[in-house]
């Protein structure tokens, strides 16, 4: 077995389960995990002392690689190395003044930067040639880092963090850190996260901003190497003597602490419970269990060992390795692999992709306005193939988990924090979006219905039914349930909502459980099985306002007015309680059907229904009463009907206000007309007359066409 015997200076993973070393004895070592055989790749000139040593990106555009295949090693004597796999050196570059104290490859491997003893940092490209010095001080950098697009690096200077964007006279952010030398950092490019560790004997994690999220207490040594797991959801700190590993609060894991149940023949990479499943992934397979039976998994091989991300349904479960993405069910059928073009899936999360029974949503990298929509089943663009965009850059996505396919809903939080709404359904309408709320930082959607909660400022906010914002908007803030969130400290995330229990995590790393009303839940249940009187009786049990008002909206998006009549009357909308009654008496199911429409703001809509019955007046008179004065007289014309109708309320609306009309269409088609409101109340009557004698000879026709 072949071992280092001088100090070992710098390691890097290929896979899940092979490790690179280089050691002040000049030799490069190869771990295998699985077999635990080490072999020696290369012994190095005794004059090349390794300081670091970075891998070459594996997944670049079309040719994904499993593994790396090369990888850059800087050395004490001013020169950086690039070394194949096999260890052979493929060529050595002049590059600093003093020892090259770090080097790394920007994520699409076009570039690589190092930084010296000399105080410079110099861009390369990837063979290695000069493309410009970034910039130059009097002291070393000790460690430099990528941003996660790179177009900027981030580098030690004594005290102090610097970020330097790759373009000139472009702002640079500089900050005080440590109050020591600053030895290490690293910059995450999945949660956008820095991590700094110095002589101070702290690590500390900080906001691309440069404003501190954690700050941990001095230890024993000064801290040496820090280093994020390529997921950010957890980062190591070394020292003296010491490994911690530590999730991105700051906060110590005690995972280790954990009563050992089941056992793996491999490392286990990822895990996820939920939706009666544990799923979990190992360097080589992916175990299956149902929570009713822990004996017997479902086990299948994986062709990467690098997961990085499960996500779960009820149905199936998603996979996010290096290359690709892969969708399961839990008997371990493959089901399908959405792709989309310069899909980089090694820095999607769970807040950038998110997995509902029917759809696949993943947030565009390279363009961060836009999200990408999948069918589950087979993997292809849902609808017209047309992506979701929004105006804003979108942080954290989630699809809603109940339901039916065509009433799907993606709620997004933007760059401003606004939460929005929005349809997946795609089909060349273009579906509206809609803001739910302002300020919001974290999401999640109930596991069994509809309801979403949220953080908002300093508020916990849930809202029990939030397609409330396609029927009544007015009513909105009635079905909210609110409650003080200052409580749960600085920067809390929602970690799970599950049946009436909502997790949080807080900054320091702690859980809280907060538990809302049940009834909400049974209310969507009852609605989804069509089952008014019991939602009715329900409501007249629980005698809150918020379950009134959600009813109310929830029966106006079902079209039974009946019960929405109820709900509006207990919440006193007595205004919408008499629209709701005027619709009932109307004459057809068309012109129902069309003030529903309108009810809930669909005007289109409502005057498409109307014009594909061939009640023309209708249209015309919806308008009016709108004072949509333009398109009244359009349809008007366009059907040749009732011009003098709207002529007559036009002129009758003027003259309330004392106006003259001044509009060239209305005086064109008013020259040399008479207005008759005698004529004209007669023509609305059989208009009326006409629909009520359709739509009872159309019932008669059907009650005749059910008779035996």
């Amino acid at each position: 077995m072949v071992t280092h015997q001088e100090l070992v200076s710098c390691v890097g993973w290929t896979t899940a389960e092979e490790l690179y070393s280089c050691s002040d004895d000049h030799q490069i070592v190869k771990w295998n995990l699985l077999t635990s055989e080490t072999t020696q790749i290369v012994k190095l000139p005794d004059d090349i002392y390794p300081i670091d040593f970075h891998w070459f990106p594996k997944s670049l555009g079309v040719k994904k690689q499993t593994q790396a295949e090369s990888f850059v090693l800087t050395s004490s004597d001013g020169k950086f190395h690039l070394i194949s796999k096999l260890g052979r050196v493929e060529k050595s570059i002049e590059a600093h003044c003093g020892a090259v104290l770090a080097g790394r490859w920007n994520y699409e491997g076009t570039a690589l930067v190092t930084v010296g003893e000399d105080g410079q940092i110099k861009i390369w490209s990837k063979t290695g040639m000069l493309r410009s010095t970034l910039a130059q001080q009097g002291t070393p950098v000790y460690s430099v880092a990528w941003g996660p697009d790179s177009e900027k690096v981030l580098y030690t200077a004594g005290k102090q963090l610097i970020i330097k964007p790759l373009q000139p006279n472009a702002k640079v952010l500089q900050w005080k850190a440590h109050d020591g030398i600053i030895l290490k950092v690293d910059w995450n490019s999945v949660n956008d996260l820095i991590l700094s560790a110095g002589e101070d004997c702290k690590y500390k994690v900080w906001d691309s901003y440069g404003r501190p999220l954690y700050n941990s207490q001095p230890h024993e040594h000064p801290i040496t190497s820090v280093a994020w797991a390529p997921d950010g959801e957890l980062f190591a700190v070394g020292s003296f003597h010491t490994l911690r590993l530590c999730d991105k609060t700051g906060v110590r894991n005690v995972l280790n602490d954990a009563v050992d149940l089941l056992e793996f023949r491999d490392r286990v990479i990822k895990a996820s419970l939920n939706y009666a499943h544990l799923v979990v992934s190992t360097s080589l397979q992916c175990y299956v269990f149902s929570t009713k039976n822990w004996n017997t998994p479902i086990i299948f091989d994986l062709k990467e060992g690098t997961v990085s991300l499960i996500l779960q349904a009820e149905r199936h479960f998603l996979l996010v390795d290096g290359s690709s993405i892969y969708l399961y069910s839990y008997e371990g059928r493959f089901i399908s692999s959405p792709k989309f073009p310069g899909m980089r899936t090694d820095i999607l999360n769970a807040q950038t992709v998110s997995l509902s029974n029917d759809t696949i949503a993943i947030r565009d990298k390279a363009d961060e306005k836009i999200i990408f929509l999948f069918e589950a089943s087979t993997g292809k663009p849902l609808g017209d193939g047309k992506f979701l965009s929004h105006k804003n850059e979108i942080l954290e996505i989630a699809l809603d988990q109940k339901g039916l396919t065509n009433d799907r809903k993606i709620a997004f939080i933007d760059k401003n924090r606004d939460l929005c709404i929005t349809s997946v359904k795609r089909f060349g309408k273009e579906e509206q979006i809609i803001k739910l709320g302002t300020m919001v930082h974290t999401l999640a959607w109930n596991d069994t219905c509809n309801i979403l909660c949220g953080l908002q400022d300093t508020r916990f906010i849930v809202w029990y039914y939030p397609n409330t914002v396609y029927v009544d908007r007015d009513i909105l803030p009635k079905t909210l349930y609110e409650r003080d969130a200052s409580e749960f400290s600085k920067n809390p995330h929602i970690v799970s909502f599950v049946g009436n229990q909502v997790t949080i995590r807080r900054a320091d790393g702690s859980l809280v459980h907060i538990s809302i009303s049940p009834y909400p839940a049974i209310l969507h249940e009852y609605v989804s099985s069509s089952k008014w009187e019991d939602a009715v009786r329900l409501c007249r049990f629980v005698k809150e306002q918020t379950m009134w008002a959600c009813l109310a909206a929830m029966a106006v998006a079902n079209r039974d007015m009946t019960t929405a009549e109820i709900a509006y009357a207990a919440i006193g909308e007595i205004d919408k309680v008499q629209y709701i009654n005027s619709i009932k008496s109307l004459p057809s199911k068309e012109s129902k059907m069309a003030h529903i429409l309108l009810f809930s703001g669909n005007i289109q809509e409502a005057e498409i229904v109307l014009l594909q019955a061939g009640l023309v007046y209708q249209a015309i008179q919806i308008n009016i009463n709108l004072y949509n004065w333009e398109r009244a007289l359009e349809l008007a014309v366009k059907y040749k009907t009732h011009v003098d109708t709207v002529l007559a309320y036009r002129q009758k609306f003027l003259e309330t206000f004392g106006k003259q009309e001044t509009n060239k269409r209305y005086l064109h088609y008013a020259e040399g007309l008479q207005i008759d409101w005698e004529k004209i109340k007669a023509k609305i009557e059989m208009e009326i007359t006409k629909e009520r004698e359709q739509s009872s000879s159309s019932q008669s026709s059907k009650s005749m066409g059910l008779k035996p």
